[in-house]
């Protein structure tokens, strides 16, 4: 009668059988760290001679580049049931070779005998990965610095236009067109200080406190002679928004500083302010314009200032309703967006 073989031998060798048949880079630890069994692929992308890699030590495989305390340690612990490797990441450094980044799992196996427990140790190289990731940051980095150069002559060169407008402005004898020249300026200096609040920024995040705050000094100082006749002011909260969003929200507060300062106070003595106010809840926001000026004209139904079309075309691109209403005395327009 023949012997009957343990059933621990039995699945012992199975396990081995798997291991080394695997197309993953796997070993199979006892628990002295020597290898039972090592997959191909272990061999081969660690250049280990498979012939030899059964019985020997897992700290003197290959030139001994294994032989790292912290994670025989951390194996040693794992037969203990003291620790577990989980995605420990290590460097492994060859001779010849650059070093490569692994990242390490490791599970104890019992065959229903304690005395034989072993370890399935998984390896997955992850250098590629890494590389990757390290090119892609730097890329986008790179990107990030070209683009504040981009936008900082953008900027530097809508100034130069702006200013080119300015001077063609003073030059021309036509009133018309010299009205024409100015409003061209501030729309250029609306987008012009846009950018340059960009080329200070890392993102495409624009604080709309400050970016109006700059617009309506630019508009105020190129629009108002007499300070002390005729302010211009604003009040906003500390919304941050993308570019996009604050170009439209830029033009729109152009267009309506520069329509009440043409038509809210004629006369050469006409005294009166000019708000800008901005809001945001998480119901919407609202943008309002405001002055203390002559009001609506009571023959015209048209929504003054908007004869250009610019605020209602701006609006729809935000998805906002424009309201106008008759302070008495001046003028409001209310721009406002429901989420």
């Amino acid at each position: 009668m023949s012997q009957a073989i343990p059933v621990s031998n039995t699945v012992t060798a199975l396990g081995t059988a798997l291991i080394v048949s695997s197309k993953a880079p796997l070993l199979l630890l006892a628990d002295d760290l020597t290898v039972i069994g090592a997959s191909g692929s272990f061999c081969s992308a660690f250049g280990i001679d498979p012939s030899t890699v059964n019985g020997t030590k897992l700290a003197a495989l290959g030139d001994g580049e294994w032989d790292v305390p912290q994670l025989n340690s951390l194996l040693r612990a794992t037969f203990d049931d003291a620790a577990s490797i989980d995605a420990y990441e290590m460097d492994l450094k060859r001779k010849g070779h650059e070093p490569a980044c692994l990242v390490l799992n490791a599970h104890k196996l019992e065959y229903g005998n304690a005395e034989q427990p072993r370890i399935v140790l998984a390896v997955t190289d992850i250098t590629s990965a890494r590389l990757a990731e390290r090119l892609k940051d730097e890329l986008v980095q790179r990107n990030q610095i070209l683009l504040q150069e981009l936008q900082h002559r953008v900027a530097n060169s809508l100034q130069i236009i702006a200013s080119v407008l300015m001077q063609s402005a003073r030059r021309v004898q036509s009133e018309e067109t010299r009205t024409h020249l100015q409003d061209a300026h501030q729309r250029v200096m609306s987008i012009a200080t846009l950018q340059k609040q960009l080329a200070m920024k890392s993102a495409d995040k624009v604080e709309l406190k400050k970016y109006l705050s700059d617009l309506c000094a630019s508009i105020g100082a190129s629009m108002i002679d007499d300070a002390n006749r005729i302010s211009l002011s604003s009040k906003v909260d500390e919304t941050v928004t993308n570019a996009n969003v604050s170009v439209s929200l830029g033009l729109i507060v152009t267009e309506l500083v520069i329509n009440a300062l043409k038509h809210a106070f004629p006369g050469p003595n006409r005294k009166g302010q000019i708000e800008v106010d901005y809001s945001s809840n998480d119901e919407g926001w609202s943008l309002t314009v405001g002055d203390d000026g002559d009001g609506m004209a009571a023959e015209s139904g048209a929504k003054p200032g908007l004869g250009t079309g610019i605020v209602e075309a701006l609006a729809k691109q935000l998805d906002a309703t424009v309201e106008v209403a008759d302070q008495k005395p001046g003028t409001k327009v209310i721009v406002a967006h429901v989420s």
